[in-house]
């Protein structure tokens, strides 16, 4: 079972499993609320399936901090209905979550045992929703990500965009991280949920880069001249707190399985093709 099966991850699962002999039982915000606790539990106890990937949540990091009951509701009790689904039945339950658990002030990468403390609306949303399938989940993944583009929205694309009008484009330039295929995370995915490997995972393309390092790559890769104007958080004036630092570390990956997610770089290029 797939929630958010139209948003850029959900996409990419449905090509990841494409050739496996399974049924995916694609579901979108259209005909499954996922924060309708009995709706999901008439689902899944009509459907039973072995396996929830929940790709569904509310990603408008400003949106959040004025829309707070309906990012909780996405966010944190959508999860613990999937949760709570998940255990009933007897299914694995693999949920996304996000860098912006952290605060960001740090300057090495962040492992999955560092201390949490979210800035935003969103970054607290995503963390209620951690501990609901900590709480209500008996085998669970939960996988952090960072900065993802896919097929959808994305600011790649949107670098892209802004390209084919636009000499020079103002980036920030003092917030870091690890730009994530959707792809890569996509295989993560399929790496872990047969197995019982469960818990909390890092699962980010290796490497790291500031948002001005990012467009700068997307411009060289794509063939395109648009300059990029490297300005600071202060300059660029969002009306919300973002992490200064969010790079991180993969280390429950490396440490329990072989498998290594792509760098950022090369994802970008297989990306852009």
């Amino acid at each position: 079972m797939v929630t958010g099966c139209n948003g850029q991850l959900g996409r990419e699962i449905q090509k990841e499993y494409e050739n496996d002999e399974v049924e995916l039982l694609c579901t979108d915000v259209g005909d499954l609320d996922i924060s309708d606790h009995a709706q999901i539990m008439e689902y899944v106890r009509q459907q039973k399936p072995d396996v929830i990937i929940n790709c569904a949540a509310y990603t408008a990091v400003d949106a959040c901090e004025n829309a707070w009951d309906l990012a909780y509701r996405i966010n944190a009790i959508g999860p613990r209905n999937l949760a709570i689904a998940a255990r009933e039945v007897g299914a694995k339950l693999v949920h996304i979550s996000t860098d912006y658990v952290f605060e960001g002030n740090a300057s090495v990468p962040y492992t999955e045992f560092d201390e949490v403390h979210p800035v935003s609306a969103y970054g607290k949303t995503k963390l209620e929703g951690e501990r609901f399938v900590q709480q209500f989940a008996d085998r669970y993944f939960i996988l952090r990500t960072a900065w993802l583009y896919g097929d959808g929205n994305n600011f790649a694309k949107t670098m892209l965009r802004l390209s084919e009008n636009h000499e020079k484009v103002r980036v920030v330039c003092d917030q870091f991280g690890s730009p994530t295929s959707a792809a890569e995370l996509a295989k993560v995915i399929h790496v872990l949920e047969p197995t019982a490997n469960y818990g909390l995972f890092h699962a980010t393309c290796e490497g790291s880069c500031s948002w001005a390092d990012f467009a700068e790559e997307v411009f060289r890769l794509a063939g395109r001249s648009t300059k990029v104007e490297r300005v600071t958080t202060e300059e660029y004036a969002s009306p919300t707190k973002r992490p200064a630092y969010s790079v991180l570390d993969n280390y429950m990956l490396r440490l329990t399985t072989d498998y290594r997610m792509a760098d950022w770089k090369d994802a970008l290029l297989e990306y852009l093709r």
